[in-house]
């Protein structure tokens, strides 16, 4: 069954513009661990490497830039997963992409809770909270709302 990696970036500096903010020690840390535990997962056969997408702001950026490191695959931009973008349009343009490859989509609150909402309940305002650095996997034969399920949320904190 096709799966959908939705991961919000590592904790953020405050600061302005928003598109520029950069990650903290803290939120570089998070996403270093979320790499590694990723690549541990592909290592063992748990999972197949993902297709990368991250918004074009600067911390989602970083973050995926340090699991595309981990996975040893390139880092692919996407212009509309911002943190005020539709969770409908990524819905429509998961629906037009290959199940060849699981995908994961590095973005922003409250795009990812949103999408994580609509994708599972068919509902945006249900969207669950994501901690900085989180990752929701979906599972889906079809990319429409209420049509996923949510086979596993992880956080940096639940790992060692």
């Amino acid at each position: 069954m096709p799966s959908v990696l939705v991961m919000r970036h590592g904790e953020a500096a405050s600061g302005f513009p928003d598109q520029s903010r950069r990650l903290t020690p803290r939120g570089e840390l998070e996403a270093e661990k979320m790499a590694r535990w990723l690549a541990m997962r592909i290592e063992q056969g748990e999972l197949s490497c993902p297709t990368i997408y991250a918004s074009p702001f600067v911390r989602a950026q970083q973050t995926a830039q340090r699991i595309c490191d981990a996975l040893g695959v390139q880092l692919n931009t996407l212009a509309f997963i911002t943190p005020e973008d539709s969770p409908s349009d990524v819905s429509e343009w998961l629906l037009n992409q290959s199940a060849d490859a699981p995908i994961m989509l590095v973005s922003h609150m409250p795009l990812v809770g949103e999408l994580a909402g609509l994708l599972v309940e068919g509902v945006p305002s249900q969207g669950i909270g994501f901690p900085t650095a989180a990752i929701a996997e979906l599972e889906a034969d079809v990319w429409a709302a209420g049509c996923a399920q949510l086979k596993r949320f992880t956080q940096p904190s639940q790992l060692l």
